[in-house]
């Protein structure tokens, strides 16, 4: 996507006036430059101008050799034909010397053309150059003002809120001063997004600038490249003595080897919104003027409207002008590119994200995303126990779609999943509805990096939990009536557990005709019926509080895999076009996903080391071989055939094996779903 397009969707609408105007630029650039397209043509040469064939050396010897051959087959004497020679010779001397000095003239007038030519043209040059720093620096006054203007505005409201703070607040107060907290951080985290994507913008502005540039220039300009400080100028402990013997001139003594090329940016230390790091001391000496005759190294910069100066190199960064070195230090002077203040206040905002005892969605802002924490528990320090909560709300209207992650400790590809929708996909302006993203439902296990809670027990079967239960059944019930209860639609986010790996799948109940269609909207690899276990999340969304939910299996444990996941990101942006949330733009995948009427799971009788043959999303034979087991002295102890046929939607991949250990998921095809409840028998 071209960048013009992204910062259209990355501009914040309501500030969208003050944003770079990069397709001006951008045409600006376009425009002034297309009748330097062309390169310079050549010179004419001599040979091109002169119609008259050239008398060469070569030529005059032959011409000598043809008269001496006609003398001596005539009737003429030795002195005729001497004469007869030095008459020759004597003319071809004259018209050669009358050529030279006609070539001289020719190239003289040629010269002085093209003098006035190329001056013309950099004239030309200089007037573009000329143009667009007007143009650069009216944008970025734009931008800066902006920057400043709404940098002091939330400077005064965290100063406010600081001091407007009670113990004794009213809960009317209380929810008043957090929905105040709640938009002074989105509005510090547009005005740092503001700044990060202009930034970006004026880069991308001034690279392409320097490209049409470059072109028009006649010759190549020295480049510079980093080099190994020499042994003489590090001091005893080893380190360099001086910083700027990094810096070396192609074409001088010093030569790297692999030394690397230099970028605009990273040439000047310019990382993020960090400022020049590399302006060397005004005591630094220049080089020789072999180098760089025409050119000073160095030079003192005045940029507008400040008396500042600063020195840096006048010089090309391996093909990066110095025009737009200076181009780049006029947008690093500005307070939004180099200044962190937002950085700072955020922090400060963020003391911590907002707390809530339950998720309120009437008091978040409409057309905005919110991320907010939801005590669920308190440990045995008196610690809250809290779920991070990240809810993009609409300006419209419409169905309330969660999206739950790691409900099992260790299982971590939704987390991605959540935070790609709602921070990049999802544009809140143009959302009818909610979407809330539960990134880590099961924080004490993500914490403790296992499936299960603090007490070892599967939160996802013990939903939907009690109140006055144990901790684990606690923290499930406050879970449910805290924050699920709020949905209108569920998709809970799994990948398979330690030891096992898993195609792409969804759990449904495909009797249901909602969760069937949610089911296919997904867009999986396979899709298993299943009426969701006793205690799962899933299975009490739907008793307890109608909700339609589905359980997505993305892939393997305790790991991120990006194709999985950017799948699985498809089908979720499928569900919420089918609910009119987002514009209808269905993903439709190459394949159809495989509907299993049933699946169950194959156990091991013994143990030892298990080898299970077939690979996940691949189809076996009834009586087919499967999986080996040997015992420790490598004797195989059994073999395990494929019950029926059928594709295989998950196995185990550890070979370390007791009585009882999985070895596949096997999903069964049928031309009809079986009635009453149906689940893998994983339990």
């Amino acid at each position: 996507m071209k960048f013009a397009k992204q910062l259209g969707l990355r501009s914040i609408p309501s500030w969208a006036p003050y944003y770079l105007d990069y397709k001006s630029l951008k045409q600006y650039i376009k425009t002034s430059f297309k009748d330097f397209a062309a390169p310079l043509q050549p010179l004419v040469s001599l040979d091109h101008v002169d119609q008259e064939p050239q008398v060469t050396p070569e030529s005059e010897h032959g011409a000598a050799k043809d008269t001496i051959s006609d003398a001596e087959n005539t009737d003429q004497t030795e002195q005729d034909s001497r004469g007869s020679l030095t008459t020759t010779t004597a003319s071809t001397l004259h018209s050669l010397s009358e050529a030279a000095v006609d070539s001289e003239d020719i190239k003289k007038q040629n010269g002085n053309a093209s003098s006035d030519e190329e001056a013309a043209r950099q004239e030309s040059l200089k007037d573009i150059v000329e143009g667009f720093k007007s143009l650069l620096w009216a944008e970025l006054e734009k931008v800066n003002a902006r920057y400043e203007a709404q940098e002091r505005v939330a400077s005064l409201n965290i100063e406010r809120l600081s001091s407007s703070w009670r113990a004794n607040f009213t809960p009317a107060q209380l929810k008043q001063w957090r929905s105040d907290l709640t938009v002074l951080i989105l509005n510090l985290e547009y005005l740092l997004e503001f700044s990060k994507t202009n930034i970006t913008g004026f880069k991308k502005i001034i690279k392409k600038f320097d490209k049409h540039y470059r072109s028009c220039l006649p010759t190549a300009h020295p480049s510079v490249t980093t080099s190994p400080v020499p042994d003489s100028q590090r001091s005893s402990d080893g380190h360099r003595q001086d910083a700027t013997n990094a810096i070396t001139y192609l074409g001088s003594s010093v030569e790297s080897e692999g030394a690397g090329p230099l970028s605009m940016f990273n040439a000047l230390g310019i990382h993020g919104r960090s400022t020049p790091t590399i302006y060397l001391p005004s005591s630094y000496p220049e080089p020789a003027s072999s180098l760089q005759p025409q050119e000073p190294f160095i030079r003192h910069v005045h940029s507008p409207n400040t008396h500042a100066k600063s020195v840096f190199y006048h010089n090309y960064y391996v093909g990066v002008s110095a025009v737009s070195l200076e181009f780049w230090k006029m947008v690093t002077e500005k307070t939004f590119a180099k200044s962190e203040k937002d950085e700072r206040l955020l922090a400060e905002a963020r003391t911590d994200y907002p707390v809530w005892d339950d998720l309120d969605l009437e008091s978040l802002p409409s057309g905005r995303l919110s991320r907010l924490w939801i005590v669920l528990a308190e440990d045995a320090m008196s610690t809250p126990i809290r779920v991070p909560v990240i809810v993009a709300k609409g300006v419209r209207s419409g169905p309330v779609v969660g999206l739950t992650a790691a409900l099992h400790g260790n299982e971590l590809n939704g987390i991605p999943l959540t935070h790609r929708l709602v921070l990049q996909e999802i544009q809140c302006q143009a959302l009818h509805g909610i979407v809330v993203a539960v990134p880590v439902a099961n924080v004490p296990g993500y914490l403790a990096q296992q499936r299960g809670f603090t007490d070892g027990t599967d939160l996802n079967r013990l939903m939907p939990g009690k109140k006055n239960g144990t901790t684990s059944q606690v923290y499930s019930y406050n879970l449910m009536t805290r924050i699920i209860r709020h949905f209108t639609h569920l998709i809970d986010l799994h990948t398979a557990s330690k030891g096992r790996v898993n195609s792409l799948y969804v759990r449904a109940n495909m009797q249901n005709p909602t969760t069937r269609h949610m089911a296919r909207l997904q867009n999986p690899q396979i899709i298993v019926h299943n009426t969701s276990p006793d205690g799962s999340l899933r299975g009490a969304a739907m008793s307890q509080y109608s909700v339609p939910a589905i359980t997505v299996e993305i892939g393997d444990p305790a790991r991120f895999q990006k194709r999985f996941v950017k799948s699985a990101i498809l089908g979720v942006t499928n569900i919420l076009s089918h609910l009119k949330m987002v514009e209808d733009e269905h993903e439709v995948q190459d394949y159809d996903p495989v509907v299993c009427a049933k699946s169950y799971w194959i156990f091991t009788r013994g143990g030892g080391i298990l080898n299970v043959l077939p690979d996940v999303n691949t189809w076996v034979r009834k009586g087919e071989l499967i999986a080996t087991l040997h015992n420790i002295f490598g004797q195989e102890e059994h073999r395990y055939f494929a019950p029926e046929d059928g594709i295989v939607v998950g196995k185990s991949v550890d070979p370390v094996c007791q009585s009882g250990c999985r070895i596949l998921h096997l999903g069964v095809v049928s031309d009809r779903f079986p009635e009453g409840k149906m689940d893998d028998g994983h339990l």
